[in-house]
């Protein structure tokens, strides 16, 4: 019997057994389904089916129910011949029962996780929980949050859940991760803020910290909210640790382990520091921006701390009006970067601003060069995607300084700025294949780990577009084994996507279809939403044109249009007409479409284009994608973005000749 999974954390979903989205029919399909899995293997009445369906149920409602189960079972065994008893929904005395695995239901599953991982060293439980608090996609039962049946089982996964973020914060202080611990306590006290074993954690979290103050200042804060929004006065726990801080009880420090030395370090450093440079608000602003810039490269939750507060410490140095500080704070968040989007074009567009009008005060020449450098860099970097002609100037100057300056950091940092503004038309994936190979060399020679990784993922993504999958095979392992080495988690992401991109250039689209559904739940949450909106769709979409043997009309009839599309919906609205024969539609949106962003997706976009223009034989379209795709001719539409890919570019290219002649 092939092995079915079933998801109720989120949506209720089942899943086949290469990770295909089995289709349940109608809501009381999907209830029937719930119910059963909520029982654990256990027979359900029928009776007990029927009130939970139906408020006033009719006189066929047992019928009804029948029905509902021979259709579920007709979809969770397909194979099953004609007459032969079902092994997975079963008959058993007055009702049914699901008899699944115990490990085929991600519920069941997080609760095993979260028990085992109470039994287990802090590093092993850090790395359970973290794994089992991936699962959720939502809300348990979600659907089925108004349905008496569901809240206690809805209510008691909630808890359990919460325990386990808890349980994780808990593990990283008994890893010396104590501010590792301060975000996720505080986003997980917005959401629950009566939760008093997480108040405590936050408190004990900032006091190993060495911020006493924000521990006695959050303190106060739960006592508030405690008061306010339950009438209840902090717990014993609460009080006495309260007493605990403002003594500075040595029980509160870390045990002296050897697991934990570097932690302690990095707290009493960072104390040490807080009390030297208390006074020195510009040597602690150029400190600062270098501790985002090393948060920037440690997980998901780094990179969006990172995020929110590059920019705010931009802001306090230009408040300075001092050109060179503000030169210095804007410089020094060198981090490198892969995705041609910004994740926050806002915030970008006020980087670029502050950058700008520093550069104009800033004299030219002599030790001012290479500050210039950064700030061209930036600009760069933060206008990438976009179609102005200021991001590529700034990148060939900022090149040019750090070529002359003969400064090998400088040079990597610029040579990103150039890989970000490489995407201004098709057919650029061997310019982009140089600049990696360049990065790489120039890493190696000087100990640049981080643009030494980014210099193999840029090799990945060219090499792919060039159709050299072997090359980029070893460029991914190479840079798994770099990132791992350096603890640069993000790297995994982006070769975790190629490996699904993989699947789908070698033809092998089921297993496709679930790496690409793995890979997208590695970027929920990656701190990157330039990257994860919108792409799973899209890379559906692309899989199933990747062929050439599915037209744009047999496309469209899976275009979900309540899918997060992100960017890319015009692209995949111009398909949806095409679906109900309203081409008169297809037509005004494929004409509306603007030319897709200067980034890595471009001839990806271009094709989806011409799948539609295709379609319809609109001639003013296909003449001018014609033109766009004509200089990727020989490489893999989209291949360049390292993620998916539409196929050979010159397949599209014959069939817009085609279509022309």
């Amino acid at each position: 019997m092939e092995r079915i999974t079933f998801g109720v954390l989120g949506p209720v979903v089942a899943w086949d057994a290469a990770g295909g989205v089995l289709g349940l029919k109608g809501p009381r399909h999907r209830a029937v389904l719930a119910r059963l899995i909520m029982a654990r293997r256990r027979v359900v009445p029928v009776a007990h089916l029927v009130e939970d369906l139906w408020e006033e149920p009719g006189p066929g409602a047992v019928g009804a129910v029948q029905t509902f189960v021979a259709t579920l079972r007709r979809i969770l065994e397909p194979d099953r011949p004609a007459r032969a008893p079902a092994r997975l929904l079963v008959t058993e005395g007055p009702g049914y029962a699901l008899r699944a695995a115990p490990d085929a239901v991600d519920a069941w599953r997080f609760e095993a996780a979260v028990g085992a991982a109470a039994q287990l060293p802090p590093a092993q439980a850090l790395e359970q929980l973290q794994a089992a608090l991936e699962v959720w996609r939502g809300p348990a039962y979600a659907e089925f949050a108004e349905e008496n049946w569901a809240r206690g089982e809805r209510s008691r996964l909630a808890e359990l859940q919460l325990r386990a973020v808890e349980q994780q914060a808990q593990a990283r202080l008994a890893l010396g991760l104590a501010a590792e611990a301060v975000p996720e306590l505080d986003a997980h006290l917005a959401e629950h803020p009566w939760r008093e074993e997480a108040w405590r954690l936050l408190a004990l979290a900032l006091y190993r910290a060495g911020r006493q103050g924000d521990a006695l200042a959050v303190l106060r804060r739960a006592r508030a909210v405690l008061a306010d929004e339950l009438g209840l006065d902090p717990g014993p726990e609460l009080r006495r640790l309260e007493t605990d801080i403002l003594t500075q009880d040595p029980r509160l420090d870390l045990p002296d382990e050897p697991m934990t030395a570097a932690a302690r370090l990095w707290t009493r450093a960072v104390a040490a520091y807080d009390r030297t440079v208390a006074a020195g608000p510009r040597a602690r602003l150029e400190a600062t921006v270098g501790l985002i810039s090393n948060l920037a490269v440690t997980g998901g939750g780094g990179l969006q701390a990172a995020q929110e507060h590059r920019l705010a410490t931009i802001t306090a140095a230009d408040e300075f009006g001092d050109p060179e500080l503000t030169a210095r704070v804007i410089g020094a968040y060198d981090v490198p970067a892969i995705w041609t989007r910004n994740d926050d074009p806002q915030q970008a567009q006020q980087i670029v601003t502050v950058a700008e009008r520093t550069l104009a005060a800033l004299p030219r020449g002599g030790s001012h060069e290479a500050a210039r450098c950064r700030l061209l860099a930036t600009v760069a970097l933060e206008m990438r995607g976009t179609r102005s002609a200021r991001g590529p100037r700034a990148a060939r100057e900022a090149e040019q300084i750090a070529r002359r300056l003969d400064d090998p950091t400088l040079l990597a940092f610029a040579l990103n700025g150039v890989f970000m503004q490489s995407c201004t038309r098709a057919g650029l994936a061997a310019r982009r294949d140089a600049i990696g190979a360049e990065l790489v060399a120039l890493a190696v020679r000087h100990g640049l780990a981080s643009f030494e990784v980014l210099g193999h993922l840029i090799h990945v993504q060219a090499r792919s577009a060039l159709g050299d999958f072997p090359a980029a095979d070893e460029h991914a392992a190479t840079a798994d084994q770099l990132a791992e080495r350096h603890e640069r988690p993000l790297a995994s992401v982006f070769t975790q996507w190629y490996r699904a991109l993989r699947s789908a250039a070698s033809g092998q689209i089921a297993q496709a279809e679930a790496a690409y559904r793995a890979a997208a739940a590695r970027l929920d949450g990656a701190g990157m939403p330039g990257v994860e909106h919108g792409l799973l769709p899209l890379a559906q979409l692309c899989l199933r044109l990747a062929d050439g043997s599915t037209p744009a009309r047999e496309a469209a009839e899976h275009v979900d249009t309540d899918a997060d599309w992100g960017p890319y919906r015009p692209w995949a609205e111009a398909f949806i007409p095409l679906h109900t024969g309203l081409r008169t539609e297809a037509q005004a949106m494929l004409r509306a479409l603007p030319e897709p962003p200067a980034d890595l997706l471009y001839e990806a976009l271009c094709c989806l284009e011409a799948a539609v223009a295709l379609e319809l034989g609109d001639r003013v379209v296909l003449e001018r994608l014609h033109t766009r795709l004509r200089p990727a001719a020989g490489e893999l539409a989209g291949a360049g973005s390292g993620l998916i890919t539409l196929g050979p570019v010159d397949r599209w290219l014959t069939a817009i000749k085609h279509a022309l002649d």
